[in-house]
């Protein structure tokens, strides 16, 4: 069946039973492709759409984060709550994952989840970027840029401009048909992101940015930034709107008039008003009262502010995706997206969603009806998982090209791994028989280090974190270190993140050299489903460090959404029937159960199989449940933790932006 063109999906469905007469006529009143436009009027600070004062209530919901078969059912309750439109980020990396390689199939397709916005009677607000922030992993840019090490990133640097520029070269002309004017449903698209809190204060770049945005999308469409109020020195451009963010804990009053600096007339924007906030691992899970999120939209509303509640549905971090904050130090965000939102991860109306409902009822049209019930939930378990093996005995599957052979160690990004671990392997030159220490210089383990001599686990390197690691060995020794990517920066450095041992490593006073390193495809070993022939007597009889576990279970009837609880395990990677579902920390918290989507599970009596990688320890009994709702607070203790840096763990950290 042929797809159908933004105008046509847009298009009424005709209605048969009306004269032709009738039906001419209304054919003739609907705003059509030449005459559909949505504008700034800034004599009486508002935005017009189609002629006709409008102002939007959105809602953040990013399609990365939501299976493609639940994206109609997030949307549908947007527009329910009362919602004219949704806005979204694009991530370059979900899309060109290495160079000149694009991908918009499946849960990639970008241009099925606007048709659904569509279907929804949706505005769309896009940010493509070409960083996001959006505590995705690399704020969206792609990992492969760092394959040249001294690039700037998010500046005039013409490597950087020229990535940048053929992505938008493919990206935008695949846009252009959607925006607004042209019979789509883009009202705005944003260029970058919070520029102002990066630091670098490139104009010349953010004007290229712009024209390049012009060049190919025209002079209709509207052109915005975000920032927050102590970025728009930075942030703004003449030529684009300027709009802004903050939540509800923050002065209204006096941001808003600080952005009229700027933007001295039109409508006033809160680009990202917060519902709730992200999750660090190690922190306590963040909320947003449901008093305070809707006494501040109800102020701006008041005011004829357009809004953007971000988010208005998180959704999960699947896979590597999540990215990291670095304040004092490394923060990795954790799998759950929930952020507190009014549609919970599992796409559930929560208190927040009705409250929010009402106040919006009171300044425009809410659609009729009730909105959908939570959807079924499963509880299933304890399940017992049997040992399937060692790390290190599946290397020659997990790395069937052969390690790479240098003297100093490699980072991922040179050895093009873009996500995931690396095992790195040297051996001892000489007997080491009192007990020396292993450590990095320069906090050069980047993110964190599993060690091993010999085949047996000796503990934990961690980026920013002081870990006493002693080691001995005879001469000859085998020495493991597995490197995990726990997410590239996203907001808080102007760095580039590289990943892996950044420096090499010292053994008591002997800087070690002459290292095998072995880009690591753990995903395609777990949906190779395991060599049965590996492993059948080699099993240690009390298994630590990196082991794979697996268990098949069924599921008898229709099935339902369910919450992976992980009790007893400490840190490591779970899929479900080969799909990467995320990471697990369950000894650090705060989140303590995974979201597994009802899609993901075979149901009615088909074996579905979990596959867990545990890193670290494993508990006396490896077992898992699945539960009927989540725990993403599991956090008791606030974890202290002892940093390189002189902040404190306990203290309260600055929030970021996204």
């Amino acid at each position: 069946m042929p797809e159908k063109s933004p105008e046509s999906a847009m298009a009424p469905q005709k209605l048969l039973c009306l004269p032709s007469l009738l039906l001419l006529l209304l054919t003739r009143l609907l705003p059509q492709a030449d005459t559909r436009s949505f504008v700034v009027d800034r004599d009486h600070d508002r935005f017009l759409l189609d002629g006709a004062p409008f102002r939007y209530v959105s809602g953040s919901l990013h399609y990365f984060r939501v299976p493609r078969v639940l994206w109609a059912d997030r949307l549908f309750k947007m527009r329910m709550s009362g919602l004219n439109a949704v806005q979204f980020y694009v991530p370059w990396n979900y899309h060109e994952p290495e160079p000149g390689v694009y991908n918009f199939n499946a849960s990639r397709d970008l241009f099925a989840f606007l048709k659904e916005a569509t279907l929804a009677n949706l505005l769309v607000i896009l940010r493509p970027g070409p960083y996001i922030c959006a505590e995705w992993e690399m704020g969206g840019l792609p990992a492969w840029l760092l394959r040249k090490p001294k690039i700037r990133l998010r500046t005039s640097d013409p490597d950087f401009l020229a990535a940048a520029d053929s992505w938008f070269k493919v990206l935008l002309p695949k846009i252009h048909p959607w925006l607004y004017h042209n019979g789509g449903n883009i009202i705005s698209i944003q260029v970058e992101n919070e520029y102002g809190s990066y630091g670098a204060c490139d104009m010349s770049y953010m004007r290229h940015l712009a024209g390049l945005f012009r060049a190919l999308l025209g002079d209709k469409i509207l052109l915005f930034t975000t920032d927050g109020p102590e970025g728009l020195k930075c942030g703004s451009l003449q030529g684009l709107y300027t709009t802004i963010d903050f939540g509800p804990a923050d002065n209204m009053t006096k941001i808003f008039a600080l952005l009229r600096k700027y933007e001295p007339r039109g409508p006033l924007v809160n680009s990202e008003y917060y519902t709730g906030w992200l999750d660090y691992w190690g922190q306590n899970h963040s909320t947003r009262s449901v008093p305070a999120v809707t006494k501040g939209l109800e102020n701006m509303l008041k005011l004829g502010a357009s809004v953007n509640m971000y988010m208005f549905h998180g959704g999960t971090n699947f896979g590597y995706w999540n990215g990291a904050d670095e304040k004092g130090r490394f923060l990795p965000i954790t799998t759950s997206y929930d952020y507190d939102a009014p549609i919970s991860e599992a796409g559930d109306p929560t208190p927040k969603l009705f409250a929010i409902r009402n106040v919006i009822s009171k300044f425009q049209e809410v659609p009729l009806g009730p909105l959908p019930p939570p959807s079924p939930k499963m509880m299933l378990g304890p399940l017992s998982l049997h040992l399937d093996g060692n790390l290190l005995a599946f290397l020659d599957f997990l790395c069937p090209q052969g390690p790479i052979h240098s003297i100093l160690p490699m980072t991922f990004e040179a050895v093009n791994q873009d996500h995931g671990y690396m095992l790195y392997r040297t051996y001892l030159i000489h007997t080491v028989s009192e007990p020396a220490q292993f450590w990095v210089p320069n906090n050069g383990v980047h993110d964190r280090a599993y060690v091993m001599v010999d085949g047996v686990f000796q503990g934990v390197l961690e980026r920013n974190m002081k870990h006493n690691l002693f080691l001995t060995g005879k001469k000859g020794a085998k020495l493991d270190v597995l490197l995990e990517n726990m997410g590239r920066l996203s907001f808080g450095s102007n760095s580039s993140d590289f990943k892996g041992l950044l420096e090499p490593p010292i053994l008591g006073q002997t800087v070690l050299t002459q290292w095998l390193t072995f880009p690591l495809k753990v995903d395609n070993l777990v949906k190779w489903r395991f060599p049965n022939q590996l492993l059948k007597s080699s099993h240690p009889q009390t298994p630590s460090g990196p082991t794979f576990y697996s268990t098949t279970f069924p599921i008898l009837d229709s099935g339902g959404d369910t919450f992976l609880f992980l009790p007893g395990w400490t840190k490591g990677q779970v899929w479900i029937n080969g799909f990467n579902l995320g990471r697990y920390w369950t000894k650090r918290g705060p989140q303590q159960t995974l979201y597994v989507p009802r899609p993901l599970l075979f149901p009615r009596g088909a074996l579905n199989k979990i596959t867990l990688l545990e890193l670290e320890n494993v508990p006396l009994r490896p077992q898992i449940q699945f539960l009927d709702r989540p725990i993403l607070n599991g956090t008791v203790h606030k974890t202290h933790i002892c940093s390189l840096s002189a902040e404190s763990a306990s203290e309260p950290m600055e929030l970021s932006g996204h």
